[in-house]
């Protein structure tokens, strides 16, 4: 369905992905309103401003908005907003800016999805198709704004990362190569508690997909595998694993080495070489590997790619060795499942810094984890009683901080030369910060004041 212009377009929420909606929108000649409930950004204001739009914040004007031939939806709204309930009682189609930037887009398009590790995935595709020369946008959940940049650029390709939120307003939109990196039960709050309900959410990244197009997904993943068995998928499979031999797809040997197989082609590399250490990160490395390959990227630039990518900010960074103590930010892992990653990685002794707001945490599968590999725990977050009950017995000894820098000073004390102190939270973080990057700058600003 794609509409054209000159009708009432609503763009709903003024954040970066509402903005670049409304300027492709005016491109396309159609008659664009921005509203936000809240406070609109004065950086977004300006480019509101400086583009002709018309735009209201703190409030939703219902006639100006019920008037619209379709509305663009932010992420962040819920469909239980009462505007939006409003707009799906009169059928009034509400679709997210993927889904809008999806009708003009003329680049082929790789879509990465999944509980976790989707945003490293993400990157490093990005990073290998750039290193390989390839004209490539970055856009989603990160970079700018898929919206603007269809928009404003040319690109044959873009890597788009994508939330479950998004995927909900997504119809008509269809990736040439989708990647699915794990399902774990995650946001059920905005899936009414039914995991199948958030499954099928993540399984959208599937729709509209022919048999000239590639499926990638994680094969260890019990959810995957079990709704892969319900499914019939039009798109070619090519699976990863850590655990078994495949041969289309990639995997890992006894020997830990990396195995991708495409067009009949084989790509192999030391698992040694990868910049990215843990097995969760061997799985992003196997899924963009596999990506890139299906695009017969040259097999050094790969190789090259994946033994010099850096991560993203906050996500397991390295920070600094102060005295032998090694400093991880991992201020992203706002889930424990996230969490359980970022221990799993952990090859030192380690102090663990943890806490926030907890989204019905259930910290049990992190015990064995735990008492392996962690020497001391240092809750940062207003209400700790949960974390403390659940690893007292596990680990000896566990200490309270109500900011980074106490939190830091602790890790400080209870490290040793050649241990680790990392901050991996497993909670949002709006007790005590703004949001997880302010936590995770405020943490190593007080690591480089040691």
């Amino acid at each position: 369905m794609k509409p054209h212009g000159t009708k009432n377009i609503v763009v709903l929420g003024a954040g970066e992905s509402g903005v670049g909606a409304a300027i492709l929108a005016k491109k396309q000649g159609w008659n664009v309103f921005v509203s936000d409930f809240g406070k609109i950004k004065n950086s977004f204001k300006q480019e509101l401003d400086e583009n002709g739009l018309e735009w209201e914040e703190g409030k939703h004007t219902e006639a100006r908005i019920l008037a619209a031939a379709i509305v663009v939806k932010s992420p962040g709204i819920p469909d239980k907003a009462p505007i939006v309930k409003q707009l799906h009682e009169k059928n009034i189609p509400v679709i997210s800016e993927i889904e809008f930037a999806g009708y003009y887009n003329t680049a082929k398009t790789i879509c990465i999805t999944g509980s976790n590790g989707k945003t490293t995935t993400t990157m490093l595709t990005y990073h290998i198709l750039k290193k390989a020369g390839i004209h490539v946008g970055l856009a989603g959940n990160v970079g700018q704004s898929f919206a603007k940049q269809v928009a404003e650029e040319t690109f044959d390709w873009y890597v788009l990362e994508l939330s479950s939120f998004q995927l909900d307003g997504m119809f008509d939109f269809k990736a040439d190569i989708a990647v699915l990196t794990n399902i774990t039960p995650d946001h059920l709050d905005r899936y009414e508690y039914q995991l199948q309900n958030y499954v099928d959410s993540k399984f959208r990244i599937l729709q509209n997909m022919t048999a000239n197009d590639w499926f990638i997904y994680n094969a260890d993943d019990k959810i995957i595998e079990a709704e892969l068995a319900k499914r019939t998928i039009a798109a070619q499979l090519a699976p990863f694993s850590l655990t078994k031999e495949l041969a289309q797809g990639g995997y890992v040997n006894n020997e830990q080495q990396i195995t991708i197989t495409t067009n009949k082609e084989q790509f192999t590399m030391s698992i040694h070489e990868l910049a990215l250490k843990g097995k969760h990160n061997t799985q992003n490395s196997l899924a963009s590997g596999i990506a890139s390959r299906l695009l017969e990227i040259r097999k050094e630039t790969v190789r090259e790619s994946l033994t010099d990518f850096v991560n993203v900010e906050h996500r397991l960074e390295f920070v600094a060795k102060v005295h032998g103590i090694e400093f991880i930010n991992d201020s992203k892992a706002t889930n424990v499942n996230s969490t359980w990653f970022a221990l799993e990685s952990m090859d030192k002794p380690t102090v663990w810094i943890v806490g926030g707001v907890d989204k019905g945490n259930d910290y049990s599968e992190l015990t064995e984890l735990v008492r392996d590999r962690v020497k001391a725990i240092i809750c940062l977050g207003v209400d700790n009683s949960k974390i403390i009950e659940a690893f007292t017995g596990v680990v000896d000894t566990i200490v309270e901080a109500r900011s980074a820098m106490e939190a830091v000073a602790y890790g400080y004390r209870l490290a040793k030369k050649d241990e680790t102190v990392l901050l991996s939270p497993a909670c949002a973080s709006f007790d005590l910060f703004e949001n997880y990057e302010e936590r995770g700058n405020l943490f190593k600003e007080a690591v480089r004041a040691l």
